[in-house]
């Protein structure tokens, strides 16, 4: 009998069995994989969980990354969302729907990466579920835990505070850009839209240091500002000369024609973490301060609404 190559040669039971015995569970996992649910450690008492869709050819492209990209993508902007709460994450539980004529190969690459990813936070792929699709639909759960903190909101930025930002802003945008144009580099953009780089200590040390709000800069970082200033109620003053694009940056959009600024204002996928902080709090180098916390609403940039907005879903 021939080696099964693809998902319909295995079957359903055989698929689960090939995932989970890939996996390796954490502390926080009481119970893992092959039980009817999964029973995970929180000693705070208190669970943070997001939930996230992935669709191929809206969210990636087989021909742009590889299993294993999208793997470590679909955990990082998952963990990005427990971070940016102050929480450290603990799991992840992944349903997966895909063509019976996928290949395993590509099946083991998806797992390693959301265990790779996973194992950067210490957390680990707990559970899920699998059905067929005529293409890959990923759908996933990350759970944290708080380990005794409040979590940071969008709605306690206070008149009067910083706004500063860690991570990189523009990046994967600019990396999506050179995608769509048919190339393949430079390799530091397109890298960084096939798989981001989330801060991840940074969301508990900011929690720790007092930040009043925060959140991960998925769809753009004028418009996440806007969803804690509209929570907050207060307006957010960006400064310009703080957001300069980086000289990669500058590099790629004189090559494509294009605004690098728009990139770094309007591009998401990065999961960069942007916060508001009290004036009088010391932040460490990581952190860069972007602008301040006024009263009013909206977000401007040098006192002007800044015309393009980030990512939004049925537009």
């Amino acid at each position: 009998m021939s080696e099964p190559r693809t998902i319909a040669d295995v079957g359903e039971f055989g698929l689960i069995a090939r995932i989970t015995a890939a996996l390796r569970p954490v502390d926080s996992t009481v119970v893992g994989p092959g039980d009817d649910a999964a029973v995970i450690a929180c000693p705070d008492g208190r669970v943070v969980a997001s939930t996230d869709l992935l669709l191929e050819n809206r969210h990636f492209r087989r021909d742009w990354s590889t299993a294993n990209d999208v793997g470590h993508k679909a955990a990082a902007r998952n963990f990005a969302d427990i971070v940016a709460m102050g929480a450290q994450p603990t799991s992840l539980l992944v349903g997966l729907a895909a063509p019976g004529e996928l290949e395993l190969t590509w099946i083991d690459g998806l797992v390693a990466g959301f265990a790779e990813e996973s194992a950067e936070v210490g957390a680990a792929v707990v559970g899920g579920d699998v059905s067929a699709a005529d293409l890959i639909v990923l759908s996933v759960t990350a759970l944290g835990d708080l380990q005794g903190r409040e979590p940071v909101r969008l709605s306690g930025a206070r008149p009067g505070d910083i706004v500063a930002v860690t991570g990189r802003l523009g990046w994967a945008a600019a990396g999506y850009a050179v995608l769509s144009r048919g190339f393949r580099s430079p390799v530091q953009v397109v890298n960084a839209h096939r798989r981001p780089e989330p801060p991840y200590a940074e969301g508990v040390r900011a929690a720790e240091l007092g930040a009043t709000a925060m959140t991960d800069v998925s769809d753009g970082l004028v418009a996440d500002l806007g969803n804690i200033a509209a929570a907050s109620g207060v307006r957010i003053d960006l400064r310009k000369d703080a957001l300069a694009p980086s000289p990669k940056l500058r590099d790629v959009s004189s090559a494509l024609n294009a605004d690098p600024l728009a990139w770094v204002l309007g591009g998401g996928d990065d999961y960069a973490l942007v916060a508001t902080f009290p004036n009088a709090v010391r932040l460490p180098s990581a952190w860069q301060v972007i602008g301040m916390v006024n009263e009013g609403s909206g977000v401007r940039v040098d006192g002007l609404r800044w015309g393009e907005g980030g990512h939004e879903h049925f537009r």
